[in-house]
């Protein structure tokens, strides 16, 4: 039988709760707050080829979240996979003090930005709010999800669960619609040139495969609790390909379903296209229904999104990698109850920042050494380390993993000069940071790990 604990941390995840946690994430709000933006990137409703090409790149980069969590199923992600990959070489230490230290910047911002959506939602019914007020319901509900997540992790997995319900009730009412009233000559009303191959379409590609891919982020939320998962081998990896493949193909339903019922130079204006889509079926009813359903999903992708991330600090602490105290579980929970507050109140503060620069900046601060760092430490790891056994093997090998590495290349280099140097800058404070910590007089690991 086996052990459904880690160092104290219960295995309360089955495949059922995996992937219901990661389709909550990768749903969420974005795709609600993010339609008019991804339309505007490429003046049309050629956009859908961002989605596409977005689909792919997420389901080859989850071929390599599948392999590296199957091989080394424990708490913590990526700082785990690029500290056990490079464990024998002068990198061991440096590759996941970075992880770390962008992880302090991009995870509150992709937490904060499901607040941001929440609250722009919130709008539809509050149409006099200020955007002082915007931002209190923003805080608000970061205070909410802390509160939700200061429990067992098996009280959290069934939660996530019953989020997971409304989320899919939300996107399938959407698709049953738009389907139901589908307007083709609408939805593919092509403006003139919208194929020419020029700087412009491609640049304007990579835009739209960076707004993709911040929605569809969240098909490895599941390995950040690796080790609060039963069967991890088996049960990740399944996970993360059911998670892409199922919200790649509610993805399109639900953008072809939009588009084909409001004119896309429309939806390209409204801030809650959404709502004005049950407006023109159904009316005001039924979009202020679909927008109380927008605003549970919301919660949910926040929901599971700090559940995940407040497990990163807590595994670099455990070995010795980060500051002590994020090492303490709570005495009656089992939870890392330290992480989860510091965390949760980083996004809260996030929260208070303009949604389009909390999207480009979190991802291009976390393309560089995340997602890109993963894929050589696969490279790595395949090569020089056999001592790791490899339950799950990539598929097609290496093909998935080059896609995936020129994917991320060519969206940080198409996402505008102004976030290319803030990803390059977070690296380079990142590198001083990690002098200063080398310096710096410590315990080596506050556990056996």
């Amino acid at each position: 039988m086996e052990d459904t604990r880690q160092h104290g941390l219960v295995r309360g995840f089955g495949l059922l709760q995996a992937t219901a946690l990661n389709m909550s994430n990768m749903i969420g709000v974005g795709p609600f707050i993010t339609i008019p933006l991804i339309i505007a990137s490429m003046g049309g409703p050629q956009c859908m080829l961002g989605w596409l090409l977005g689909a792919v790149l997420a389901l080859c980069d989850g071929l390599v979240w599948s392999e590296l969590a199957a091989a080394m199923p424990g708490t913590g992600g990526t700082y785990l996979y690029l500290r056990e990959a490079f464990r024998k070489t002068n990198l061991r230490d440096l590759l996941p003090f970075l992880f770390i230290w962008q992880f302090i910047f991009s995870g509150p911002l992709e937490i904060a930005s499901g607040y941001i959506g929440f609250s722009q939602y919130v709008g539809y019914f509050w149409r006099g709010m200020t955007p002082t007020q915007g931002r209190m319901i923003s805080m608000a509900v970061g205070a909410a999800v802390i509160g939700l997540l200061y429990r067992r992790v098996t009280a959290v997995a069934r939660m996530a669960v019953v989020l997971w319900v409304g989320v899919l009730a939300t996107v399938l009412w959407i698709i049953a619609s738009g389907m139901a009233h589908f307007q083709p000559h609408t939805a593919f009303d092509f403006p003139p040139g919208a194929f020419t191959f020029s700087t412009g379409f491609f640049a304007g590609l990579g835009s739209a495969m960076l707004i993709a891919m911040y929605d569809f982020m969240g098909y490895y939320d599941i390995c950040y609790v690796g080790g609060e998962v039963r069967n991890a081998a088996r049960t990740i990896p399944r996970s993360i390909i059911y998670s892409v493949l199922g919200v790649a193909a509610i993805y399109t339903l639900m953008n072809l379903s939009i588009i084909g019922v409001v004119p896309w130079r429309e939806a390209a204006k409204s801030r809650f296209v959404a709502s004005l889509f049950m407006e023109k079926l159904y009316g005001a009813g039924a979009a202020s229904a679909v927008t109380g359903l927008v605003l549970w999903t919301a919660f949910a992708s926040v929901f599971a999104l700090l559940l995940g991330y407040s497990r990163i600090p807590y595994a670099a602490a455990v070995n010795g990698h980060f500051f002590a105290a994020f090492a303490r579980l709570h005495p009656r929970g089992n939870f890392p109850h330290v992480s989860v507050l510091v965390m949760g109140t980083l996004a809260m503060g996030a929260s208070l920042w303009n949604l389009d620069a909390v999207i480009s900046a979190l991802l291009t601060s976390r393309i560089l050494v995340q997602f890109m760092g993963q894929v050589i430490a696969l490279q790595y790891l395949r090569k020089h380390r056999p001592d790791i056994a490899r339950p799950f093997r990539m598929w097609l090998y290496p093909v998935p993993s080059i896609i995936a590495f020129l994917g991320w290349v060519y969206i940080f280099l198409t996402s505008g000069w102004w976030f290319i140097a803030f990803g390059a800058i977070t690296i380079a404070a990142g590198l001083v940071a990690y002098a200063i910590w080398r310096a710096i007089p410590r315990i080596d690991s506050v556990s056996g790990l």
